[in-house]
């Protein structure tokens, strides 16, 4: 449905978020990946749905945790920040994120973002 409204119509539905413009090209590239190559189905695998246009590492984890219920954590600023100010941040996200995959008991990762 969404490769049907393509880029225009997805940009219609979109407009009032920031980068609408890119985010509208990326989302029709992807659902045409995904019809493609994946059945229509998100992978379950970070480097698949790296792969994807315009998911990076926090957007994969969100799929990850979100919609696959996978236990891991969708480091963004706002979780460097909390973390940063509770003397649990590193220096970067990716080192957040790794720490905080150390730290967080199993049964809160998929939630904790």
């Amino acid at each position: 449905a969404i490769c049907r409204l393509g880029v225009s119509g997805l940009k219609n539905h979109t407009k009032t978020i920031g980068l609408f413009n890119a985010k509208a090209e990326n989302e029709i590239k992807t659902c045409k990946t995904l019809i493609a190559q994946h059945n229509s189905n998100a992978p379950e695998d970070r480097t698949l749905l790296q792969a994807l246009p315009g998911v990076g590492r926090k957007t994969a984890n969100v799929v990850l945790t979100s919609a696959c219920g996978h236990p891991t954590i969708a480091a963004d600023t706002h979780i460097f920040c909390s973390s940063n100010r509770t003397k649990v941040a590193l220096e970067n996200l990716r080192q957040t994120e790794e720490k905080l995959l150390k730290v967080v008991p199993e049964e809160f990762k998929v939630n904790v973002h």
